[in-house]
């Protein structure tokens, strides 16, 4: 038992450093269709199209959550679906802050904070073409379209470094008084192993 679970082990780290490799490549393929109809000094304004996502719910704090559900899903798009059919990847995987209702008596009043974690879809798919999760927590979704205000940055995925920037979009927002809505949603654009200067990380808010 203990070789066949090493095995299995060195089975899941070699998928998932190829999962890696397949996602340094494929993310440069394909995002959702945007067009930008405001660019400001720091931050520029976009008008998404629809597109499909593959959405997980994780309970979890920030980093554990964008792990997670990025194994979830990553799990999903590379064959475990009904048909074991592979998806190809597009950028960015999207991170975004949400309260899990609890059902429990005790807690039954009160939510439990945690992440959504979405990858999107590529455009060739509907959602009567897409294949069917095999983990019930995986949602198939249709994303309208929508404005929202972009701030990019480089450097690390920390939670300081988020902050920092999230309080500077909302900041020049308000001066110019543009509203927003709903919750910042955080997108990355590269894989792990990227140079912390080289990444590209953005924020959206979506507007009025």
């Amino acid at each position: 038992m203990t070789s066949r679970y090493i095995q299995m082990s060195r089975i899941q780290s070699l998928s998932l450093c190829l999962l890696l490799l397949s996602w340094s490549s494929a993310m440069a393929i394909e995002s959702p269709p945007y067009s930008v109809v405001g660019t400001h000094q720091y931050y520029e304004v976009r008008r998404y199209e629809p597109y499909l996502v593959a959405e997980t719910v994780v309970r979890a704090g920030a980093d554990d959550a964008g792990n997670q559900g990025f194994r979830i899903l990553a799990g999903y798009i590379f064959g475990r679906n009904r048909g074991e059919r592979r998806i190809a990847m597009t950028a960015p995987v999207a991170q975004t802050p949400v309260e899990i209702p609890m059902t429990a008596p005790v807690m039954q009043a009160a939510g439990v904070g945690g992440y959504a974690v979405q990858f999107a879809l590529p455009r060739e798919y509907t959602l009567e073409t897409l294949p069917v999760p095999i983990d019930p927590g995986i949602a198939l979704r249709a994303m309208p379209s929508r404005t929202v205000a972009v701030i990019s940055y480089s450097g690390t995925w920390s939670q300081g470094r988020y902050e920092e920037h999230l309080g500077k979009l909302q900041e020049m927002l308000k001066r110019e008084k543009m509203n927003w809505h709903g919750e910042p949603i955080w997108a990355r654009y590269d894989p792990p192993w990227t140079l912390w200067f080289l990444r590209r990380n953005e924020i959206w808010l979506e507007l009025d």
